[in-house]
């Protein structure tokens, strides 16, 4: 459960502080620039 977790708050997890990003579309998104 833990490691889903995790998974979830790294990967998939959808925040209104990115604009509805991903951290991974977030990161790329930062990169990109």
């Amino acid at each position: 459960m833990t490691k889903n977790y995790v998974d979830w708050f790294n990967n998939r997890r959808i925040s209104q502080k990115t604009k509805g990003m991903t951290p991974c579309e977030y990161r790329e998104h930062a990169l990109a620039v």
